[in-house]
């Protein structure tokens, strides 16, 4: 696959019906696999999961506040993070070795393209410097967590990538300190008063997706990048 192939030669999958965690991670890895191997196509995949907790490689066991649902260990760059219903989880399998082998520019790419979309839906979302994810302010004015960033990189084949607050259960995120980062609340599409279905988010990421596609294998903002050791591993 060349640098230069479209948007159209990536599968896109969405599921209708929640995917367990494991089951995804098994997934993700023999994706990951068979495109090194070069016998399966890069792949962007849509779904939701079960409530549960993922543990990156920096993960704090003192974060884990309340284990009220189950634990996974992930493998991806970062801490403790969410999973649950009403949220858009986005896993990337992209093939680096055809894209420009930069973890970096990846990762500030891929915080673009969750940007992008959610600026489909009237939402200012940024980048915050030396803080990983995606960030608004909240109807009361605080600036809030409205995204999570976490990446892995196996064979320059990336795993893992986004998930995004559509209209989940919030009070669910109280039960770990999300990223590590105790000093801001977590936001989401409902919470801001934002009425979208997970079709319309999807269909905001495959307008942007051409976008996200041809920033791969550039230079990128380096200055604002995120700090590789916080957001990915290479093995």
């Amino acid at each position: 696959m060349s640098q230069t192939s479209p948007a159209s030669a990536v599968e896109w999958l969405v599921e209708a019906q929640p995917v367990p965690y494991p089951a995804a991670l098994e997934d993700m890895e023999a994706r990951a696999a068979a495109i090194h191997a070069g016998t399966a196509r890069e792949r962007i995949w849509l779904l939701e999961h079960p409530p549960l907790y993922t543990a990156g490689t920096s993960a704090d066991r003192s974060e884990l506040l309340d284990p009220r649902f189950p634990v996974y260990d992930a493998g991806r760059g970062g801490r403790y993070t969410y999973h649950g219903p009403g949220q858009r989880v986005g896993y990337l399998s992209i093939n680096l070795n055809a894209r420009g082998r930069d973890i970096r520019n990846f990762v500030h790419t891929l915080e673009g393209w969750v940007i992008a979309a959610l600026a489909e839906f009237g939402v200012e979302a940024r980048r915050a410097e030396g803080r990983i994810g995606i960030w608004t302010d909240d109807r009361q004015g605080h600036e809030a967590k409205i995204g999570a960033i976490g990446i892995r990189v196996r064979r320059w084949v990336t795993l893992h990538g986004f998930s995004v607050n559509i209209d989940p259960d919030l009070s669910h995120f109280s039960g770990i300190v999300p990223c590590g980062i105790s000093d801001y609340p977590v936001t989401s599409l409902a919470a801001l008063g934002i009425t979208a279905s997970m079709a319309e988010f999807d269909a905001a990421l495959k307008v942007h997706f051409p976008a996200f596609l041809a920033g791969l294998g550039r230079c990128g903002d380096r200055e604002r990048a995120v700090p590789l050791e916080s957001a990915a591993t290479r093995r």
